[in-house]
């Protein structure tokens, strides 16, 4: 079977008065032409576990016959009015969803199997709307749906409805001048985000909604449910080989991680301490791939700096060989680790974290005085683990400030998880915090990349290449690494003395 394709679809759906026309948007968003319908029958089946695990994530998918575009479908959310959809030709056995989509969404089905869930059936009037040199703008629909779900009890429901999809060279900006124009023309914006979902809504469980004055477990649970789906979505990126996918699915669940140590009193930690440690071995399975990335761009950069005459033989091409065989590995290990039974398990303990929580009786305390407490130890960790940087030197100094910048990431995320309920009381402190994190970061960049040009200058001296040009790098990551705890040893003092709220003190 091809590859999986991937498009953007920019789209908004609209409610109309039974018996209206469809309206004339010439004018709107420089808009020349609407042309006149063209008719397409749809014909779609829909896949989704029992627990309709993708509908509550804004996950379609779909098996469509009919229209220029029939073959399977998955659709990701991206935003309000965006969505990612992934698409297979059709072939092979039409009752069963193909093993590539099977996969891509395996950090939401958490291996349940999918099955058919509804039928709809549109009949399809499409205005392609252009503007005066003749390239299309968007796409006005007007849609007669049927549709059928199955289940316990069966479901009938007749609709229509018009949907504008801009193409996907037009400013996505646009939309708000159609919104607008069909508002005008009587059509109100449809409550429901999919066809699917106005079919089978009520039997999709609704996500918790959030109160005025939660409690400390409310806010924790928002911060992880919401890494948790930063996680799944990077999971399908990851698995499309999307550039930027790894470090997001890393970070994600770094702060997943740090969710749970620093709010250990709120979220039981005794009973996720066998995640959290399930998590840190799932950034190691990311980290070489991650790592290549970095060091590689990192390395290119630092060429581009120096004169050509200092860049001694094919160094370039050297680097671009050596870390493709890095990335290649890298990435190997990554879905290695997302394709095992290891990760499954894992996301399955994660769900059951998010779904059920662990909450200790702190968890029911109202948020403002509940949350201090963490966030204070996040804050007594880092001043620790800076005083234990003095009097230190050389490869100890080194590992103690990479100390530091982990207790300043893990303080930092801890005031994000809280921003919702102190906000502006930690806003600088959190920004000195960052500071801190992100000269270190340098710093630890300067020694990771010494020992890559370490390994870089042996393995290319055997392969014949003039490393010259290396340990000149070298000697400059040494010069930096000292400028940047220069740095960093200013922004602590803004730290130690910037502005905070009195109860972190």
């Amino acid at each position: 079977m091809a590859a999986p394709s991937s498009v953007t679809e920019r789209e908004r759906k609209y409610e109309v008065v039974a018996g209206s026309g469809v309206p004339r948007l010439v004018g709107v968003a420089g808009v020349e032409t609407q042309d006149d319908p063209v008719e397409q029958i749809l014909d779609a089946s829909y896949y989704d576990t029992e627990t309709f695990r993708l509908a509550r994530s804004g996950i379609t998918l779909r098996r469509r016959v009919g229209g220029h575009d029939a073959g399977w479908h998955l659709k990701l959310p991206v935003s309000a009015d965006e969505r990612q959809e992934i698409q297979l030709p059709l072939g092979g056995d039409s009752n069963k969803v193909p093993g590539r989509l099977r996969r891509l969404v395996r950090a939401y089905t958490l291996g349940e199997k999918l099955v058919p869930i509804a039928h709809l059936r549109t009949d399809r009037f499409a205005h392609r709307l252009a503007d005066g040199d003749g390239r299309t703008v968007a796409t006005l629909t007007d849609d007669h749906v049927t549709g059928e779900a199955g289940g316990e009890s069966a479901r009938l429901d007749e609709w229509r409805e018009l949907e504008l999809e801009l193409d996907p060279g037009t400013d996505p900006g646009r939309l708000k001048d159609f919104d607008r124009a069909l508002a005008e023309a009587g059509a109100s914006a449809s409550p429901w985000p999919s066809k699917l979902r106005r079919l089978i809504g009520d039997r999709v469980p609704a996500p918790p909604r959030g109160r005025k004055k939660p409690t400390a477990g409310e806010v924790v649970l928002t911060s992880l449910r919401e890494h948790y789906a930063r996680l799944r979505r990077a999971d399908v990126g990851v698995r499309l080989d999307v550039e930027d996918s790894v470090h997001q699915m890393r970070v994600a669940t770094r702060k997943l991680r740090s969710a749970l140590r620093t709010f250990g009193s709120i979220v039981d930690k005794n009973e996720t301490a066998s995640l959290a440690a399930e998590l840190k071995w799932l950034g190691q399975q990311l980290s070489p791939a991650r790592d290549a990335e970095v060091s590689e761009e990192r390395l290119q950069a630092q060429l581009d700096e120096i004169p050509s005459e200092l860049v001694f033989g094919p160094l370039r091409q050297y680097l671009t060989r050596y870390f493709a065989r890095e990335a290649e590995e890298g990435r190997t290990r990554a879905m290695e680790a997302l394709t095992g039974k290891r990760y499954l398990k894992l996301l399955r303990a994660l769900d059951a974290v998010v779904e059920e929580p662990p909450l200790t009786r702190r968890a029911r305390k109202p948020a403002k005085s509940g949350l201090r407490g963490p966030v204070r130890k996040a804050a007594a960790k880092l001043r620790r683990a800076e005083a234990a940087t003095r009097g230190l030197d050389g490869h100890e100094l080194e590992t103690a400030l990479h100390e530091v910048r982990k207790k300043a990431k893990r303080a930092r995320y801890a005031a994000d998880t809280v921003k919702p309920v102190y906000g502006k009381k930690l806003r600088q402190w959190r920004k000195n915090v960052k500071a801190v994190q992100s000269t270190l970061g340098e710093h630890q960049d300067t020694a990771v990349g010494r020992d890559v040009l370490h390994h870089l200058t042996i393995a290319g001296h055997g392969e014949g290449q003039n490393t010259f040009t290396f340990g000149m790098l070298y000697e400059r990551d040494a010069e930096t690494a000292e400028k940047l705890r220069e740095r960093f040893a200013g922004e602590w003092r803004r730290l130690r003395k910037g502005g905070r709220p009195g109860w972190l003190r």
